[in-house]
């Protein structure tokens, strides 16, 4: 992995030497794991004129969850007391002779923006800007392989619960329970907030577990993820407690189906991103629904959940191979309940068979 960082680094350095920088101070946490293989608490990487250094405050712990140090950077942990190491790094890259120095300015404040200019007297500070974000869009196969295990351990643990009784159980503690099986099977924790949502909660997108028992004939709709070596899948699945689903029930859930079905069948390499988004939403827009409807149909995973591309109505760009995306239509009736249907997938050639599925929980509408 050491070849790939270096080479990760080497490509945002020519980047910015292209723009006229001289050196480059990465702040953003998910953006210096990227690069230096970690990303402790407040650390920063500043790519210099002479070597790459990542500044610490404390000494990196060297658990396997935390990832692992390039060993082609130099470390340099702070004194206790040391002050900001975004602000040190300033002051490396003036002691190093550096011109002018880009910056994340998205991640910084105004107040610690100051601190680097006067800590770096004469060097021109600029805007780096979402350079390593972009570059963060395309995986290669062991980012790739990552969220493989990140979306088999998610499986694995929503698998178990559905084998579980469920009737009469919080959705907080249903929520606490899958977290907690996310790292029994090896994840290093959730990739974000689980969310547990039964009855008219159901269907709800991000909906906060709350102390609603699940009954019999509701609606469960559940969103989960593993992270794993700082990657993050998603999936999201909706279900039927106890009984036959009603007929509004299934026709709902067949909507929703065929919407994310329509949205997964349109991740080509080349497919502009609003146009996947258009896929599903046309579905769901022609049943009356549009009103009800999230502002995208999904977006991007890796080392953050959320990350672009984006699937909206307005997204811009298009798909490459290799993007790992979510496709999650959901529709949400008030009082009612609703549904949701979330997977994880990698864009990929035709001639490579298309989408790759990594959340592989069925998707059939299940009585539990």
């Amino acid at each position: 992995m050491s070849e790939v960082y270096g080479n990760r680094r080497r490509r945002l350095r020519d980047r910015c030497a292209a723009a006229g920088s001289a050196a480059v101070l990465v702040s953003r946490p998910a953006n210096v794991r990227y690069l230096a293989g970690v990303a402790p608490p407040g650390a920063v990487l500043l790519l210099g004129p002479r070597e790459d250094t990542l500044l610490c405050p404390r000494t990196p712990t060297g658990e396997p969850a935390d990832g692992h140090l390039d060993e082609e950077l130099r470390l340099t942990v702070l004194p206790a007391g040391g002050g900001d190491p975004a602000v040190a790094a300033a002051g490396s890259a003036l002691a190093a002779g550096a011109e002018s120095l880009a910056v994340e300015e998205h991640h910084l404040t105004v107040a610690r923006h100051r601190a680097l200019g006067a800590a770096a007297p004469g060097v021109v500070v600029t805007d780096l800007g979402p350079a390593v974000e972009q570059q963060r869009v395309v995986k290669d196969e062991e980012e790739i392989a990552c969220l493989r295990i990140a979306a088999e351990i998610t499986d694995q643990a929503l698998g178990e619960l559905l084998e579980s009784i469920l009737v009469g159980r919080t959705e907080r503690h249903l929520a606490l329970e899958l977290e907690r099986r996310l790292v029994d099977h090896g994840a290093d924790g959730p990739a974000f907030a689980t969310s547990v949502a039964t009855g008219p909660h159901a269907g709800l997108a991000a909906h906060r577990p709350s102390d609603r028992r699940v009954e019999e004939g509701d609606f469960l709709s559940v969103s989960l993820g593993a992270a794993y070596r700082g990657y993050r899948c998603e999936i999201g699945r909706t279900f039927v407690i106890g009984t036959s689903p009603a007929d509004w029930q299934i026709e709902l859930y067949e909507l929703v189906f065929a919407a994310q079905r329509a949205g997964r069948e349109a991740l080509l390499p080349g497919t502009a991103c609003r146009d996947v988004d258009r896929a599903a939403r046309q579905i769901l827009d022609a049943a009356g629904h549009g009103e009800e409807l999230p502002p995208r149909t999904g977006h991007g995973v890796g080392l953050e959940i959320g990350e672009d591309p984006q699937l909206a109505p307005a997204a811009m760009g298009k798909l490459d191979a290799c993007v790992p995306v979510t496709v999650e239509p959901g529709v949400h009736l008030p009082g009612r309940g609703g549904v949701r249907i979330d997977d994880t997938l990698v864009v990929r050639q035709e001639a490579d068979g298309g989408p790759e599925l990594l959340t592989i929980t069925t998707k059939e509408l299940l009585a539990l």
